[in-house]
């Protein structure tokens, strides 16, 4: 099968089919290689690329400027435009559309990275809004991938607000795959009902399932990964309380991590993550709420089995696949595969 995702945008992974997952997937592997290797890139020599930030960022900004760079791209890094103030996005969008190649967003609606992508004219890729966030995704299944060597049939427990853009996307990556996802989550921060319809609808296909359950032991036995995300997201800090009531018997512990009964579970989170009190919120959290940790447990965050540094990475290597397939002139091998030079 010949993949060809040439000015293509990334706004969600429903918009791709399972063979372009993980063409992705084996793309952002071989690029991962290329770069272990020292071997310098020009994939996207001459292209120009702006990131578009309205939400803070570590990983995100960070992945998107050095997988640029190490394919020869130039990036502008924007966050002071009249987009959405003295201009409208769609007039922004084709000004950039005339400047740029492509245009990273991330940002709180996902209609703005819709917007920008309908009427810039070139890709546009979602670095993350309250909906979606599929470019972390291909990151997660690419660390599970490097684990357990392939992705059909493992099962993925996301523990916490499955009602987020985490629990959403991971639902979506897991159903595409067919792999097991559950979410492990209170009632009142269950998944859209419409969309957990829709993904299990695909499963008829690709064989995954979906499992919603408010039973932390039913959720995560036989888990290959346990996922979690922290428990308040940006914009909603007004309701750290309410959401630390909710969910502090949904921490992820050694408990929880003994309760999946597999010895080759690893533990993944998309970072940040309050698991101690060396941040500002740890320290007001352990001071109001008596808590030494929140979603997760130092003493997970730091096992081996914790692979949220290698999935980090993983961010920089699946985010270049992604500007790559829509920027690069990519050829594929007899079997399909992306060739990386």
């Amino acid at each position: 099968m010949n993949i060809d995702l040439k000015g293509r945008s990334l706004l969600t992974l429903q918009d791709f089919t399972p063979d372009e997952i993980r063409y992705l997937i084996d793309y952002a592997a071989a690029l991962k290689k290329k770069k272990k290797e020292g071997r310098i890139g020009q994939l996207m020599a001459g292209k120009n690329i702006v990131l578009i930030f309205e939400k803070t960022s570590t990983r995100t900004r960070c992945a998107f400027e050095v997988a640029a760079y190490d394919e020869g791209a130039s990036v502008t890094f924007l966050t002071n435009s009249q987009m959405g103030k003295k201009e409208s996005i769609a007039d922004t969008a084709k000004v950039l559309g005339r400047f740029y190649d492509g245009i990273e967003f991330r940002g709180f609606k996902q209609e703005t990275v819709e917007d920008l992508a309908e009427y810039s004219g070139i890709p546009v890729w979602n670095g993350l809004t309250d909906t979606y966030h599929p470019t972390q995704i291909l990151a997660d299944m690419l660390t599970i991938k490097e684990n357990f060597g392939e992705l059909k049939g493992r099962k993925l427990a996301y523990i916490g607000d499955a009602r987020n853009n985490m629990g959403n996307s991971l639902m979506i990556g897991c159903a595409k795959l067919g792999m097991h996802f559950a979410a492990v989550a209170p009632v009142p921060l269950f998944p859209n009902g419409e969309l957990v319809e829709k993904m299990r609808s695909l499963c008829e296909t690709t064989g995954g399932s979906i499992t919603i359950t408010d039973d932390i032991k039913e959720g995560v036995r036989g888990a290959d990964a346990l996922y979690t995300d922290v428990w308040v997201s940006m914009g909603e800090e007004a309701r750290m309380e309410e959401r630390i009531q909710l969910l502090r018997p949904y921490q992820v512990n050694q408990a929880m991590v003994n309760a999946t009964e597999n010895p080759d579970v690893i533990f993944l989170h998309c970072l940040p993550s309050f698991h101690d009190d060396q941040t500002v919120v740890g320290k007001n959290v352990k001071e109001k709420y008596g808590l030494e940790a929140m979603e997760v447990t130092d003493e997970v965050f730091q096992a081996d089995y914790s692979k949220v540094f290698d999935e980090a990475e993983n961010r920089m290597h699946t985010i270049k696949a992604v500007m790559c397939a829509s920027l690069a002139n990519t050829q594929n091998d007899k079997n399909g595969r992306p060739i990386v030079y």
